[in-house]
C-alpha cells in the first residue's frame, strides 16, 4: 500500500461519506480507464488495484448490510472488466456515469 493510502487506511477513510469514499475510487476508476485508451497497461493496472485497495478499505467500514452489499457487487464488476471476461458487459460508459453521480454528490 502506498503512501497516501497509508494514511487513508489509518482511520481518516472511515471520516468521509459513502458519496466522497465513492467519488474517490471513482477517481482511480476514471485514472484506469483513460490509461486503458491510452494503451498504457501498466499504469491503468496500478490505478485499478488502487480503486480495489479504496474499495476495499470502505468494506471494512461499511456498516449496513445494503452498503456492503453494493460495495461487494462493485468489487466484483470492476475485477471482471479490467482482469477478466466482462460477464456483467460492462463499458466505460457506465462505469463513468455510475460514479459521476456520487461525484456531483460529494461536491455538494
Amino acid at each position: 500500500m502506498n503512501r497516501q493510502l497509508e494514511d487513508l487506511a489509518s482511520g481518516r477513510w472511515r471520516e468521509l461519506s459513502l458519496a466522497e469514499q465513492m467519488a474517490h475510487i471513482g477517481s482511480e476508476v476514471s485514472r484506469a480507464l483513460n490509461w486503458r485508451n491510452k494503451r498504457n497497461a501498466e499504469y491503468s493496472m496500478k490505478a485499478t488495484e488502487r480503486a480495489l485497495e479504496l474499495i476495499d478499505l470502505s468494506l471494512e467500514s461499511a456498516g449496513s448490510y445494503p452498503r456492503l452489499k453494493e460495495l461487494a457487487r462493485l468489487r466484483e464488476a470492476l475485477v471482471d472488466y479490467f482482469y477478466g471476461t466482462n460477464e456483467y458487459a460492462s463499458s466505460e460508459t457506465l462505469w463513468r456515469n455510475y460514479f459521476d453521480h456520487f461525484n456531483y454528490s460529494a461536491r455538494r
